[in-house]
Order: C-alpha cells, then sequence, then structure tokens
C-alpha cells in the first residue's frame, strides 16, 4: 500500500535525523516528547534485525537446542529380535507464533509439540539470547501447550528515563520499582500478606524498604518499625512512624503489644461476624498495621545468657504468631535481613514459611538465597547468585507462582526525611504501643 510505504519512510527519516531534534525534546509539546521518547532504533533497526534472526535461525535453533522433534522415528527390522532407530534428517520445529516488538523487546509465543514441557524452552533461553543477539531471555508458560518467550534488547532496570507510569492504587499497594520488563514493581499487601527482604551489605535492602515506606505514607496505613541497629535506617521515617523499636527489649514489648492488638481485632470481627478486618464497614475498621523489621538476625542472635536466649525465643514466638494471625487482621509483616539461615535457630525456618512474598539481592552465600527462594523457585537462586556489586537495587522476588528480576526505586536520605516531614500529619495514633513502648522505657530495659 502506498500510505503504508510513506509511514515507513517518514518513520526511517525520523530515524536517521534523531540526533537533530531530539535535544528539542523539553521545549516540543508533551504529545511530541512522548512520540520522541520512544525507542526508535529499536523499532526502526533492532527489531526487524532481530525478527529476521529468528525466522531464518529458528528451524536450526530448535534442531541444536533439541527442541525439534521428528513426526515418526524410522525403524528398520534387522534379524529377528533386534529394532534399529534412527533420527529423522528433517527435524519439524515447534511453531513459532509472529514476534510482537515492546518498548524494551519483542514477545512471541510457541505452541509446544505433543509431549513437551516447558522446562526445555527454559533451559535453552540463555542459547536463544547469543543466538539472536539479545540483552537477555525469559520463558515462561502462562497456557497449556505453549510458551512466552520474551526478549529484551536493553536492560531495563539500568536504562534512564524508563520508569514506568505510575497509578493509583489500593491500600497496602506500593509500586516500589520497575521489572526486568520495564513494567512497574508492586508490592500488594493485600495479595500477599507478608515479606521477606534479604541481601547483602549494599546490596539495595535498605533502597527497598525507604521506596515501600515512601509509598506507604500517604496512605491511610500505621507503620511500625523494628530496628534494632539504634534506628539507623528507620528512624529517617521516625515522624511517620507511629512506633519505633531500637533495642531487642524494646522490640519484644512492641510485638506482644501487636499480639494484644491482634486479639483486640479477632474480637471486633468475631462479634460482627467477619473473616477480615476488609468485611467490616469503613467506620469501625481498625487501620491497617506494617511492620518493618530491618536486621531479623539481630532479634534472634544471643550472647549466652539466659535473659538473651529468653528474649530471643519470645520475640521468635511472637514474630511467628503475628504471621499466622496478622493477614486477615490487617497486620503485616516485612522482614529484611543479611542472612537467613539455620544458624539463627528452627523459628527462623517456621517464620518464613509465612512469608509468601520474597525478595532477594545479592547474596554472598547460596544458603540465604535457598532460604528465600527455593521453596518457591529452583532456578531463581541461580538467578540471584549472578547478580554482582555494581547492582545495586536490583533482586529476585517471586510474582505470581513464577520469579522475576526486578529493581527498587533510589530513595535517598534527602527524599526519606522531606516524604516523612510531608506526612507526619497521617501518623495514626496507636496507644497502646505507645504505652507499651513507654513502659519499657520507664522501667530502663529500652536501652540493653
Amino acid at each position: 500500500m502506498p500510505w503504508e510505504l510513506t509511514v515507513w519512510l517518514l518513520l526511517l527519516l525520523a530515524f536517521v535525523t534523531q540526533a537533530r531534534w531530539e535535544h528539542r525534546l523539553p521545549s516540543m509539546p508533551r504529545g511530541l516528547r512522548r512520540f520522541g521518547a520512544l525507542p526508535w532504533r529499536w523499532y526502526l533497526g533492532g527489531f526487524p534485525a532481530a525478527l529476521i534472526r529468528m525466522r531464518f535461525t529458528w528451524r536450526r535453533f530448535t534442531r541444536n537446542a533439541d527442541l525439534a522433534v521428528q513426526r515418526q522415528p524410522p525403524r528398520a527390522l534387522v534379524g529377528r529380535d533386534l529394532i534399529v532407530t534412527g533420527r529423522a534428517v528433517r527435524m519439524i520445529p515447534p511453531r513459532l507464533g509472529l514476534p510482537r516488538p515492546t518498548r524494551d523487546g519483542l514477545v512471541a509465543r510457541v505452541q509446544l509439540h505433543p509431549g513437551q514441557t516447558p522446562i526445555p524452552y527454559i533451559e535453552a533461553a540463555p542459547a536463544m539470547a547469543h543466538a539472536w543477539r539479545m540483552h537477555a531471555v525469559r520463558v515462561v508458560s502462562f497456557r497449556r501447550g505453549e510458551v512466552t518467550i520474551t526478549a529484551t534488547w536493553r536492560d531495563p532496570l539500568a536504562a534512564e528515563g524508563t520508569e514506568p507510569k505510575r497509578y493509583p492504587g489500593r491500600v497496602l499497594a506500593a509500586q516500589v520499582g520497575r521489572t526486568e520488563l520495564g513494567m512497574g514493581w508492586t508490592v500488594d499487601m493485600r495479595q500477599v500478606p507478608h515479606w521477606l527482604v534479604v541481601g547483602a551489605t549494599q546490596s539495595g535492602k535498605s533502597t527497598l524498604l525507604a521506596s515501600l515506606v515512601a509509598e506507604l505514607a500517604p496512605q491511610p496505613v500505621a507503620l511500625v518499625g523494628i530496628d534494632c541497629k539504634g534506628g539507623m535506617e528507620l528512624s529517617l521515617f521516625e515522624r511517620r512512624l507511629s512506633v519505633l523499636a531500637c533495642s531487642r527489649t524494646e522490640a519484644l514489648a512492641l510485638l506482644v503489644a501487636l499480639l494484644d492488638e491482634a486479639q483486640e481485632r479477632m474480637a471486633v470481627c468475631r462479634r460482627a461476624g467477619a473473616r477480615s478486618i476488609w468485611e467490616l464497614p469503613e467506620h469501625v475498621r481498625p487501620v491497617p498495621v506494617v511492620l518493618l523489621v530491618d536486621e531479623l538476625a539481630e532479634l534472634y542472635l544471643v550472647d549466652g545468657s539466659r535473659v538473651s536466649r529468653q528474649e530471643a525465643a519470645e520475640c521468635s514466638t511472637a514474630l511467628l504468631r503475628l504471621g499466622q494471625l496478622g493477614a486477615a487482621l490487617g497486620l503485616h509483616l516485612v522482614v529484611a535481613g543479611q542472612r537467613m539461615g539455620s544458624e539463627l535457630g528452627a523459628g527462623v525456618t517456621a517464620l518464613r514459611a509465612q512469608l509468601g512474598g520474597r525478595i532477594c539481592h545479592r547474596v554472598h552465600d547460596q544458603q540465604t538465597a535457598e532460604m528465600a527462594l527455593g521453596d518457591l523457585a529452583e532456578d531463581a537462586v541461580v538467578a540471584a547468585q549472578v547478580i554482582t556489586e555494581e547492582e545495586q537495587g536490583v533482586a529476585i522476588t517471586t510474582v505470581g507462582g513464577t520469579w522475576a528480576r526486578v529493581r527498587s526505586r533510589l530513595t535517598t536520605t534527602a527524599d526519606a526525611r522531606e516524604v516523612a516531614a510531608r506526612y507526619a500529619d497521617r501518623t495514626p495514633d496507636l496507644p497502646a504501643l505507645v504505652r507499651a513502648m513507654d513502659t519499657v522505657n520507664k522501667e530502663g530495659g529500652g536501652n540493653d
């Protein structure tokens, strides 16, 4: 069609002359800025080249990767009881659908042959990336009998100016960053009530917590913190936190008070005939509470004394009970730590089973990655171990039964203070928790 040729020529002209007009984008109208910000080099040059490579190498690639099959194995009878089987000269590749371009790559569907499973395709994903000269390839299966191939031509987690569009969400849903596909990464505590965050020092764990608090601060949610490192991390948000415990003794008092709050909420739901606080009328519904625990090991490690062992055991039991009871009562846990291993005690394994959301940053040992991801997605453990020191903020998280590579939004110290000051007036008052903390401080146990 002549008009199709005209459009293609205009797009090609825009691609060739992009260096001449892209510096003028800030002064252009908003619609033109969005048009010019699109990755035209990929759409007009990279995608057609990748499409040609996929089409011309698909048959040979599937044969080399053992993804092609033969319609009927040729057989020849030799002797009386010997059957010799051979391999067809022309193998039948699986059907490759028409790839669809995206901002960061392309998406294609593949129909599986009868008897095939997605596992060989998942294992062949790195080979696809090399064969098609793409940055990375992910293979997932959303429907029976087919797999979806998602290839990216650049790293969306490192690209600038690719922040996904943010939409106002429901309460307890926080968009904390973006995924490897360039989409928004949302931590939804209504869907997954409790979360575990692990990562070594300087891996981006604290940045993720800061981004989460910054997203929850404008919402009608009570934020409660436990930071046994003297409050160095969470004290930036102290004006928005209803309560902040800075020692294990204070943390134990806070956890006990939260358990008492859980008992009161259960009584309210029982009288109203509701199974959760979200079934209660809005005027009697208690405010949701998000408990942020920074450095879990400080609650579990002991120095050998009887008091220390007793406090660690009581903290472990209280956290486990909150994980078991809190989902329906609007009490949510976000537990972070550098190390997640059996040396912290049997209570850690039991607590991990209650934390359905998992986020694993760069770690120094395989056991921590396995504790965080191994029971949900074994191949995610390998992906977590290849995160480098330069990729601060990059993590592996479980999403919808599978896993994804994500990166949290950078929230600086100045940003944290500004958010806490802006939304300080929205901090809910929790008298029972405040009284528990005051009692500990009056007894002189808050600085142990």
